[in-house]
């Protein structure tokens, strides 16, 4: 399993604990990227793996995802029901539609500020090329299941030609950067429920000269394990297949069944971050009012630490109280020098009782800082610190 940092962060996770926790791979997200902080900055930074302060193998998606389900406003998730009534003008109720698609790309505005962008296969290519991942992702047309028939015939076709611009572009750019570490290409199977589809957008990329092969698209969960069958069939066997955006651990255990070797989603850390572990008996909500006052340990196991009773976690994930913010002195932070400290990768300056308890925040740039905001870098920065009043307001 492959963590995601979609901006260069695995969020509430530090790279340390993400490699403590067993991980091997972090996919980052072309799209996220390249709107902040900028493909060229993190390029200057030394690539993906530096900037994020992440030591192991990296990857990045090509950005089609986003750029379709955001810019159709389902932000985190396409439809995956297939038994709603059929359209190709797929939008979410009350939604502009953000992004238009032709044969050469797609133009979409920016969820940040509205700002026109173009994406094309060369151009995705491009920004992951600067991103730096050591696996990048062809760039496809990701629809959902709700489109008809004739489209998703229309947009396999697109998706496939889409690929051979992809590996064209590709090859050009690893010669132009023979001084770089190679990047290994993966092209983007669709086709959305249809076994005819499937297989043939299967057997399109397995000509084409690609490193490996993502499974993508909208799938439906009572199907998912059939879909993956019919594409590994037709894939070679000497390839790595990986499947983007699945993580629930019976799709898993089904995936693997059917020949998946990688995965990447989001959904572990967001689950944590909500307030839920996963058991063997399945998903567990800590933050339930029960759990509040049970004094048992969440997973009966010898490992299982004594103080990790449900009381504790549960109080502990709750939502807490306001939180004041850190200050860092006036004197040793001049945000005129900030474009500066972002060039050179510095570590920004940090005032001594920043920390929590024993364990100090880990070092910081201030490009990485304005990356992982989750707004404009306008926004202001805020860091819990027990002696801190005030904050430091960040501005690129």
């Amino acid at each position: 399993f492959i963590p995601v940092g979609t901006k260069a962060t695995v969020k509430s996770v530090l790279p340390e604990s993400v490699r403590d926790l067993g991980a091997q791979a972090v996919l980052a997200n072309a799209y996220h990227l390249y709107l902040q902080p900028g493909e060229e900055l993190i390029e200057l930074a030394g690539g993906l793996s530096s900037f994020m302060g992440w030591p192991g193998p990296t990857m990045t998606d090509s950005g089609g995802y986003q750029v379709l389900s955001l810019g159709a406003g389902f932000k985190k998730v396409l439809s995956m029901d297939a038994t709603i009534v059929r359209s190709d003008q797929v939008i979410a109720e009350g939604k502009e539609r953000l992004a238009h698609v032709d044969d050469e790309g797609v133009t979409f505005k920016s969820h940040l500020d509205g700002t026109l962008h173009r994406f094309t296969p060369e151009i995705s290519m491009r920004v992951q090329h600067h991103i730096g991942a050591d696996i990048i992702f062809a760039f496809d047309e990701c629809t959902t299941l709700l489109n008809t028939r004739g489209y998703q015939e229309r947009s396999l076709v697109r998706t496939q030609l889409w690929a051979q611009r992809c590996v064209a572009e590709h090859q050009k750019l690893t010669a132009q950067r023979a001084h770089r570490p190679y990047q290994a290409l993966f092209g983007v199977v669709q086709g959305a429920q249809y076994e005819d589809l499937r297989r043939e957008a299967a057997r399109g990329l397995a000509d084409l000269d690609l490193d490996g092969f993502g499974i993508g698209g909208a799938l439906e969960k009572a199907n998912l394990g059939t879909i993956v069958r019919w594409v590994n069939e037709e894939l070679p066997d000497d390839k790595p297949r990986h499947l983007l955006g699945i993580s629930e651990p019976d799709d898993v255990f089904v995936a693997i069944e059917n020949g998946v070797d990688t995965f990447d989603c989001v959904t572990p850390s967001r689950v944590a971050r909500n307030g839920a572990v996963y058991r063997r008996d399945g998903r567990f909500n800590v933050t339930a009012a029960v759990n509040r006052r049970t004094f048992e340990p969440i997973l009966i196991a010898p490992a299982t630490p004594a103080s990790t009773t449900r009381a504790r976690i549960s109080t502990t994930s709750s939502k807490p109280r306001r939180c004041c913010r850190a200050r860092w002195p006036r004197s040793t932070t001049n945000t005129s020098s900030w474009g500066s400290l972002i060039g050179s990768g510095n570590q920004l300056p940090m005032a001594p009782s920043t920390s929590f308890g024993k364990t100090s925040l880990a070092p910081t740039t201030a490009a990485q800082l304005l990356a992982s905001n989750n707004g404009l870098a306008s926004r202001s920065v805020r860091y819990c610190d027990p002696s801190g009043a005030g904050s430091l307001r960040c501005t690129a």
